[in-house]
């Protein structure tokens, strides 16, 4: 193995896996992906070193092997069924500040994150699921951490429309 697709393994292989078993609801499938995904990556990897972002890359080839094994096994992404997901549920909800007592469901901020673009979405899953720093997301997928912020600021807004929240009530603050 090269010394820098070493790297880039050790690198990211934890935050594959964690997302891939986010997302697959099963270990033992998320290893297979994250498997794959890495061999993909080593038949390739002149060509992934070539590329303008080998991180967004590799984000992307890891996104399309989970999406791919949900196909295949006829599922859905399982973060709902996670207890990653309550930590999430109470994130972004205690993030979402409003005037009223009443606050949605966990099930209804689940649809609200699950309706989020993909990026959005991403962000959402890797800061306030898996837990990460914004660095680390953008290391993750291979972009600015700003536009990781972006994301995430983006992304709250839509959850606090989608659960009836008004704009204010949404406060961005610091996921670093």
């Amino acid at each position: 193995m090269p010394p820098a697709l070493e790297a880039f393994h050790d690198m990211y292989v934890k935050a594959y896996l964690n997302y891939a078993h986010t997302m697959l609801g099963d270990k033992d499938a998320a290893r297979a992906v994250v498997r794959r995904c890495f061999s993909h990556l080593a038949l390739n990897w002149e060509r992934v070193m070539r590329q303008e972002s080998p991180e967004a890359y590799a984000w992307a080839l890891l996104k399309v092997r989970v999406d791919t094994h949900l196909r295949l096994a006829g599922l859905d992404p399982q973060l709902v069924e996670t207890a990653a997901f309550q930590r999430t549920a109470s994130a972004v909800l205690e993030s979402v500040r409003c005037t009223f007592a009443v606050m949605e469901t966990a099930l209804g901020l689940y649809t609200a994150i699950a309706s989020l673009p993909e990026r959005q979405y991403d962000a959402i899953v890797l800061l306030y699921v898996l837990g990460y720093p914004s660095d680390k997301v953008a290391s993750i997928m291979g972009v600015e951490r700003d536009t990781v912020r972006s994301h995430r600021r983006l992304a709250r807004r839509r959850i606090a429309k989608k659960l009836g929240l008004p704009p204010y009530a949404v406060a961005d603050e610091k996921k670093d």
